[in-house]
Formats: structure tokens, sequence, C-alpha cells
């Protein structure tokens, strides 16, 4: 088993990651400008405080704990939760301190966390994509700090790549809206709703265009990455998502409500399809996901979709 260093480690996807590695036998370190509280982890993660941002700290820690592989979480996770300027210039300048720092210091397998909203739906100028499902060949538009900030990370891994070769390893992955064990159970989501809510309502989804992921089959992707990086091409950036949509109805009917335009792009997200395609994952990597809102939910809470019609997968 590895050594890992994961920064943002306290955040709502990092407590999934650490914990879920840790359980898996690898020794992590979580890093964040506050721990978490004493029993959230398993005993053997030990926690660091640290600014990542001040000069020479990610240097000086990952010298100190001499990981055998960074996970790069850190951020200012929300769009607009911040001023703009403050947004990009945190987000891209904790990548490259960390991304760097880790690749000075000759640490094997490095990994960075990017996000969907590379591809710049949303846009207030409109968006269309050239076709669904998204995936990683669809063009990057980003509109917003947040969004430019993680494909600077990205491209900032793939930078270190050409520069390295082969001896240091680098990948970035584009978790979908994160959704941690505990929001299952009724505790609110990123932007402030619960599940069942999300899933009522779909102009709640539809800004996301209906994807999610659960926090801990990120953890297992992440542990599949790293076990995989040194037989894969380097720089790879994957989306790592649910096999479904978070919806209780065919994407084939409900984007064209919200995205005006899309009918004929999106007629083939039938049954359950979700708008984002995890193929590249699987089939370089062999990862799926195993949970779904469909099974994760409380069966008291769970809405049950009487009228989405099909039930096959993807």
């Amino acid at each position: 088993m590895s050594r890992i260093f994961v920064t943002g480690g306290s955040g709502r996807l990092g407590r999934s990651v650490v914990a879920g590695l840790a359980e898996v036998g690898h020794q992590v370190i979580s890093v964040d400008r506050d721990a978490v509280p004493a029993g959230t982890f398993p005993a053997a993660v030990e926690q660091r405080t640290a600014d990542l941002l001040a000069p020479g700290e990610a240097r000086r820690l990952l010298g100190e704990t001499a990981p055998d592989a960074v996970i790069h979480l850190a951020a200012i996770a929300v769009p607009f939760s911040a001023p703009e300027d403050v947004i990009l210039s945190t987000n891209t300048r904790l990548a490259y301190a960390v991304v760097s720092a880790a690749t000075e210091l000759g640490i094997g397998k490095i990994v960075t966390a990017s996000s969907p909203t590379v591809l710049g739906y949303g846009s207030p100028a409109g968006w269309l994509p050239p076709s669904f499902p998204l995936d990683e060949q669809t063009p990057p538009k980003p509109w917003n700090a947040y969004a430019l900030s993680k494909l600077i990370a990205e491209q900032t891994v793939q930078m270190f790549a050409a520069a390295q070769g082969d001896r240091i390893r680098y990948a970035a992955f584009r978790p979908c809206y994160v959704i941690s064990p505990e929001e299952w159970h009724g505790a609110p989501t990123q932007q402030g709703h619960t599940v069942t809510e999300r899933l009522a309502d779909p102009a709640l989804s539809a800004p996301a265009l209906f994807n999610y992921v659960d926090a801990r089959d990120v953890a297992e992707f992440l542990d599949v990455l790293l076990q995989n990086m040194e037989s894969i091409p380097n720089g790879q950036t994957f989306f790592v998502g649910a096999a479904d949509a978070l919806a209780t109805e065919p994407l084939s009917g409900l984007m064209p409500r919200f995205l005006p335009g899309s009918e004929t792009l999106a007629a083939g997200l039938t049954g359950t399809s979700p708008a984002f395609s995890i193929a590249k994952a699987k089939e370089l990597l062999g990862w799926e996901p195993k949970r779904s809102w469909r099974t994760e939910l409380e069966a008291g809470q769970t809405l049950i979709a009487a009228g989405s019609g099909s039930k096959e997968t993807t």
C-alpha cells in the first residue's frame, strides 16, 4: 500500500477520499487549513494543518512526510463564493505550488482535481455542446474564474508531464456534483438543497446538467487510478460520475426544457443515461461507480420514480 498526501482533506470530498483510502490500507496524510474533529477519520490518518499558499510550505510538508503519491483537492470549491480574482489566484496558485513542489521532490504519482464546469455549461451567453454525452473530448469553454482555474489545474499537470516524460506520472480528474454520505440521509448538499429536493424539482439539478457522484465512489476511483498510473498514458484527464442522472425521468425529455436548442443533441439520453460519460475511466482503468441515488437514499426518503419510465442502465 502507498503513503498518500491529500490536500483539502477536511473538505466535503476530501473527508471521503481520506477515509476511503485509509480504509483500504493506504497511509494517508490529510492536509488542510483546519483539521477535522477527532474520530472523523480512521485512527491511522495523520492530519496536518497548513496554509499551502505560504512560500515553501507545500515543499516543506511534502519533504517531511515523504509520500509516494499526492492527490490535490484543496481549492475554493464553489463558483462565485469569493471575488473572481480571488478564486482564480487562489486555485491556480494552490495547484502550481503543490504540483511543482511534488515534482521537485520526485514524488512518483501526482493527481489534481478539476471540475466538469470547465466545459462551460451555464454560460449566460448560451451554451450547447457538439454532442451528448459529454466526455473528455468535449471542448472546454470556461466562462467564470472557478472553471478557468480548474482548466489551468489540468494544464498544470499536463505541462509537468510534458517536461518530465514518464519519470513522474500525472493525472487530473473531474468529479461530478459531489454527494457526501451524510447527504443521502438529509443533510443539505453544496447548493443548500437535499438530494430528495433536487430529485423532486428538476430545476435544481438542471444547472449542473443533472450530474452527480457519490464521494465514496471518487475515493475508490482514486485508489484504482493510483494503481494504474504507470500503465496508462501520462497526463490523462477523467470524468468521474455516477452511471445515471440525478433525475427521475430521462434526460432526453428533461434537457430540452432547461437547455434551449438541445432537443436533437439530447435525444440519445434515454432511460437513466447521464449527460456525462465515464467510459474513459471504465476503459483505461476498469473503474465503475458502485452507488446511485436509487440505492443510497434512505427508504423513508426515497423518491419513487413511478413515472420515470425505463429501468435501463448505462
